[in-house]
């Protein structure tokens, strides 16, 4: 499910299933990271694939990548692979205006 700035940031502070997930590459990564969460490259292909199936499914997903595109794909996949709860941060970390941290 697509979700707005706003929409994504107040439902996922609501949220204590949240898992939030970046599938930008490394070098993106290095420009800062929404706190908290968890660097899936989607760029990996199979090994994205792994990583994705061994989370656990009940949990929900907030996913992430620089504009938009490569999150929407990312929760098209996750739901192929049976997540039932997968959210997509419209306009991505370009456009993100809550607290960053940068990649430990």
């Amino acid at each position: 499910m697509d979700l707005s700035q706003i929409e994504w940031a107040e439902q996922l502070s609501q949220d204590d299933q949240a898992v939030i997930i970046d599938v930008r590459t490394p070098e993106e990564w290095s420009e800062g990271i929404i706190p908290n969460a968890l660097m899936i490259d989607i760029y990996q292909g199979q090994g994205f694939i792994y990583k994705i199936d061994e989370l656990d499914k009940s949990k929900n997903y907030y996913v992430y990548c620089k504009a938009g595109g490569r999150s929407a794909q990312a929760c098209s996949i996750m739901n192929q692979l049976g997540f039932t709860n997968t959210y997509n941060l419209m306009g991505g970390f370009m456009q993100w205006k809550g607290d960053v941290d940068l990649p430990k």
